[in-house]
């Protein structure tokens, strides 16, 4: 959904229709509100929004709206198989490198795995060299 509507949708159907709302189903839920500590600053004029998703397997999602951008946190245990920006949890600081997650596993989600709509634009840039 967008900030400006307070619209939130889960597989392009509307459940949540305006701010503050929550949506319930078996073993997952989703609550918009101005609830959470903010991981870096309210940029100013700024009101606070948060989507929090309580997912399957104790996967949490947080996701701070702003004006021109957002915050998103992911809380989780480790997983079978699991990796992607934030390593792959194997203690080896060595091989989470942007480069060597790229080598692993490439930059795109794969199909039917992904939470948002829309295609990401992939993009080699000289910050991800200094990751």
């Amino acid at each position: 959904g967008t900030l400006d509507s307070g619209i939130l949708t889960v597989d392009g159907q509307k459940v949540i229709a305006g701010f503050p709302g929550a949506y319930h189903q078996a073993g997952w839920s989703v609550t918009y509100d101005g609830q959470g500590a903010v991981p870096d600053v309210i940029p100013e004029g700024n009101e606070k929004r948060v989507v929090h998703m309580d997912l399957p397997l104790g996967v949490k999602v947080t996701v701070f709206q702003w004006s021109n951008y957002m915050d998103v946190q992911i809380e989780m245990s480790k997983q079978p198989g699991q990796d992607g920006v934030c390593g792959n949890f194997n203690d080896n600081q060595g091989d989470d490198t942007t480069q060597a997650i790229m080598a692993r596993i490439g930059a795109r989600v794969r199909p039917g795995e992904g939470l948002l709509s829309g295609a990401a634009l992939i993009e080699w840039t000289p910050q991800m060299n200094q990751m």
